[in-house]
């Protein structure tokens, strides 16, 4: 084993932690104030109870051996026998630091939901949904793009640091959670406004710090910032600060599956055009469909990752990362791009099929929505 590699992926780890709670700021900041407490508060529980799920069954469900390719085992329920000893996933460092830092990626999956859902669900329902939601679509997902003999993996679908286990998964759940639970009050008269901008910057500058512990991501960052900058400039009349955090998150999101397959120059792409992709996308979920997707988990997440698993077909190169197979559509190949896109659509549908038995199951013991004078008042207080 090799001490600056443990070092190393430990950093890293931390890095990817402070994301949850870059997250509680950059959510907390939109929403209105009587529900800011709340809305930071759904992060915040989940990064105790992810922990405690990743140690008991997670990292063994996700990476504890193969069943079908679908799902691992239960050689580490409880982390046993996982120690200092190197993992099959890695040669130079012990396996407690590999699960040390997926464990953080389990953390903050979750949380992305909460954007969609914000000011109308109930937290003891929230609370439920995440812990089954995390059994069901979670770990199944990492298992079958991460995990060994993952059904994605052998297709030769590729996804370096989330775009499908991540964004895809939490931006579509946030989707159908919001079409079940129906649309905040006021929200067809407009009354909802960004109640502290400086706390939806310091989230977004938390989030982009973090993507340094799972790639280096700045090009495609900075490539989305300044698009939706000039987009809201020919379509407003002026930038915003809100809109510029907006950006840099969704170039984030744009170049997470292909960081470790794409060449520099195609990060400049992915993420100016990520920005008008989820722009408009969100005009179509909130304008036209009328779709209370309240902080944008899809219309940011959901269709930025889906674009990033797009892109990845058509700029990854196997010179770069020999994990990816083929080479990208652009290079005259079609078989990565037609990977990533059967990639795309067994998230999605994992990702639906999973919500709705959560859903389902969340029913029998809560109601899904706070009742009207709660959300009245505000959930801070009720």
């Amino acid at each position: 084993m090799n001490a600056g590699d443990t070092a190393f992926i430990l950093l890293c780890a931390a890095f990817v932690f402070i994301m949850t709670p870059g997250l509680a700021f950059f959510y907390g900041g939109m929403v209105r104030r009587k529900n800011v407490g709340n809305t930071m508060m759904q992060c915040v529980f989940i990064m105790g109870v992810s922990v405690i799920m990743w140690v008991l069954v997670g990292y063994a469900l996700s990476f504890g051996g193969n069943h079908a390719g679908i799902i691992g085992g239960a050689k580490w329920f409880g982390f046993n026998g996982v120690g200092m000893k190197p993992g099959p996933y890695a040669s130079t460092i012990p396996n407690l630091a590999f699960a040390a830092f997926q464990m953080m990626f389990a953390m903050i999956t979750p949380a992305l939901i909460t954007g969609s859902v914000a000011g109308r669900m109930k937290f003891k329902a929230l609370v439920l949904f995440i812990i089954l939601w995390s059994l069901i679509v979670y770990y199944p997902m990492a298992h079958m793009v991460w995990g060994e003999g993952g059904f994605l993996a052998k297709i030769g679908s590729v996804d370096f640091a989330g775009g499908n286990v991540v964004h895809i998964t939490s931006g579509v759940s946030g989707l159908v959670l919001a079409l079940t639970l129906g649309k905040r009050r006021g929200y067809d008269q407009g009354v909802y406004h960004v109640h502290n901008t400086p706390f939806v910057f310091l989230g977004a500058a938390l989030l982009w710090f973090g993507w340094y512990g799972f790639k280096t991501t700045s090009v495609s960052a900075a490539a989305g910032l300044v698009s939706w900058m000039l987009i809201e400039v020919f379509s407003e009349g002026k930038t915003t600060l809100v809109g510029a955090s907006t950006g840099l998150v969704i170039g984030l999101v744009a170049i997470t599956p292909g960081a470790g397959f794409v060449p520099m120059w195609a990060a400049v792409i992915c993420g100016l055009l990520v920005s008008p992709i989820c722009y408009f996308g969100v005009k179509l979920i909130k304008g036209k469909l009328k779709i209370d997707d309240a902080l944008d988990a899809f219309g940011c997440h959901g269709i930025g990752g889906i674009w990033g698993g797009i892109a990845t077909g058509l700029f990854g190169m196997t010179s770069i990362n020999g994990v990816a197979k083929w080479n990208g559509l652009v290079f005259g190949e079609t078989r990565l791009f037609v990977a990533q896109i059967i990639g795309i659509f067994v998230s999605i549908a994992v990702a639906v099929v999973g919500s709705l038995i959560c859903i389902a199951i969340v029913r029998i013991f809560t109601p899904l929505r706070v009742e009207e004078r709660a959300e009245k008042v505000g959930l801070d207080v009720s």
